[in-house]
């Protein structure tokens, strides 16, 4: 009785082709388990197209419909069911008097490989090691002067099977398909003093620290709007806080732009300010836009009526839902370089897939990476995940040129928009 069964998810196929899926999780609630689920639903490359979430405080219905990205190829259904039923709090009445425990870190491992060198190389080595289940925490990727490039990631497996000989020699079958006979070798191994060896990354000047981090965006409305994936207008986002529509919840409504992880975004800064959705309704597309209506209390079960709180809550989900993610271009010394910062959930965790999006982008444009890394920085009293990409001077792109950097910068950040 201490373990959630299976009958806690439940994902069912679309009644007609190209219907959506529809995956339901039933079970004891807690705090940031709707931000949970999102983040493995988009760890999966899948798109919510509309949302029900209710709860009574102790157990929650959340029910789900989902398409595939058109990034993404495949789904291991079985192991996405088997991933969020690991989310789901024991059901035991133990559960609801004892403080939830911490989340148990997987192990870290270290691996290595080096082969000659080939446009869009590094994307689909970041396919694979999707495909796997395999995440990606820290990556140092050099190119030689010879043509031969030399990776080293930093992963996790997140069907906790890394340690056995099965699994591994899966991976490297995995690898080497694709790396072919341009593969000079693959190691694996346990991170242990090689993480301790790689973590650090190099340092951001202040001015690109200062375009990169900027929070003048939640100071002015006028600031915080972005072009929309059609770039006829502006994208906007709007949060109105009502008390007066329920005695003892805070009704959160937002509008705003469709986007990939919008959701999630959502869900983990709640989760942040330690906030509990007791019902939400998310709806369908419309022109491009979306709407949320969610009643929300504090973890105390009490309604949200402090102004400063509920003004730093508002600004947060404006910020979430317009700039998730920040993209620029910058030079570093003589070489151009791309940068893509996510902010980082409470818990340690970064967004999910941001590497693989980047990565399939830059493939896509036709540009070469001369190096990369993902580090973590703090900046505006917040910790930051950063991907930092050097690209190759030798491709179609005029680098140094206004346009074709916009134009860079575009593409990326479309990529990651799902636009």
């Amino acid at each position: 009785m201490g373990v959630p069964s299976d009958d806690a998810v439940l994902i069912e196929t679309g009644r007609r082709s190209g219907e959506p899926w529809v995956i339901t999780v039933n079970c004891p609630d807690k705090t940031g388990l709707g931000c949970d689920i999102c983040r493995t639903i988009l760890d999966f490359g899948l798109y919510i197209t509309k949302a029900d979430v209710s709860t009574d405080g102790k157990w929650c219905f959340v029910v789900l419909w989902v398409v595939l990205h058109s990034s993404t190829r495949n789904i291991r259904w079985v192991n996405l069911k088997e991933r969020l039923v690991s989310l789901c709090p024991p059901c035991s009445l133990s559960h609801y008097y004892s403080p939830p425990m911490p989340r148990k870190s997987a192990p870290l491992y270290w691996l290595k490989f080096c082969s000659l060198d080939r446009r869009g190389l590094l994307h689909d080595v970041t396919h694979v090691l999707s495909e796997l289940e395999l995440t990606i925490e820290r990556v140092k990727v050099m190119t030689t002067p010879d043509g031969r490039v030399l990776d080293l990631f930093f992963i996790t497996d997140n069907l906790e099977l890394l340690h056995t000989k099965k699994r591994q020699e899966e991976t490297y079958d995995q690898l080497r398909s694709i790396l072919g006979e341009a593969c000079i070798s693959c190691e694996l191994q346990l991170a242990d003093s090689h993480y301790e060896a790689h973590r650090g990354t190099s340092s951001i000047s202040p001015a690109v620290a200062e375009e990169l981090f900027a929070s003048e965006y939640s100071k002015n409305e006028c600031h915080m709007q972005a072009l929309s994936p059609d770039m006829t207008r502006l994208k906007k986002a709007v949060v109105n806080v009502d008390n007066s529509l329920s005695p003892s919840h805070t009704v959160l409504q937002m509008h705003c732009v469709d986007q990939k992880g919008l959701l999630y975004d959502i869900m983990r800064t709640l989760k942040d300010y330690d906030v509990q959705i007791s019902y939400g309704r998310i709806s369908a597309v419309s022109k491009g836009y979306r709407d949320l209506d969610l009643f929300i209390q504090r973890s105390d079960g009490k309604k949200i009526v402090d102004p400063e709180r509920e003004y730093l809550l508002c600004s947060c989900l404006k910020m979430e839902m317009l700039h998730p993610l920040r993209v620029i271009i910058a030079n570093r010394g003589p070489d151009t370089e791309l940068l893509v910062a996510n902010p980082v959930e409470l818990s340690g965790r970064g967004r999910p897939r941001v590497f693989y999006d980047v990565t399939l982008a830059l493939k896509k444009l036709g540009i070469c990476v001369f190096s990369a890394e993902i580090g973590r920085y703090t900046a505006s009293d917040r910790e930051w995940e950063v991907y930092r990409f050097l690209l190759d001077e030798n491709c179609e792109y005029q680098l140094l040129t206004a346009v074709a950097r916009n134009e860079i910068v575009d593409r990326v950040r479309r990529m990651l928009m799902g636009w």
